[in-house]
């Protein structure tokens, strides 16, 4: 459904309802919890260690990716779940593809940390 606000009143719902998906994702998802929980230590990692801003930087982007990909898997699996309860072929395939997503980014941030701390 289009909302029908613009200027400054859509950028409020649209912060609004953001809020609302964040908050709905750390209540349901406990994969998105942890990756929470982890990304807070990782936190002061990256402000307590001797790297240029362009490495912190790096590090913090690469963190915060997994979160959002995390974010996206979580709506697809929502939108799946939602159109049915019955196994398909295509939604399996979908939630799979979106789970591959995550992997790949944990393992590419995990690459990042890698190369930055070594």
């Amino acid at each position: 459904m289009k909302s029908e606000a613009k200027g400054l009143s859509r950028l409020f719902y649209a912060s609004k309802y953001s809020w609302q998906g964040l908050a709905a994702g750390l209540k349901t998802e406990a994969a998105l919890r942890q990756e929470i929980a982890a990304l807070i230590p990782l936190l002061l990692i990256i402000f307590w260690l001797d790297i240029s801003a362009a490495e912190r930087s790096m590090l913090l982007l690469s963190a915060l990716l997994v979160l959002i990909v995390e974010l996206l898997n979580t709506a697809v699996e929502t939108v799946v779940d939602r159109i049915g309860a019955e196994y398909h072929e295509l939604s399996g395939k979908a939630k799979d593809l979106a789970s591959a997503a995550v992997l790949i980014t944990l393992l590419g941030a995990g690459a990042v940390w890698l190369v930055i701390l070594w």
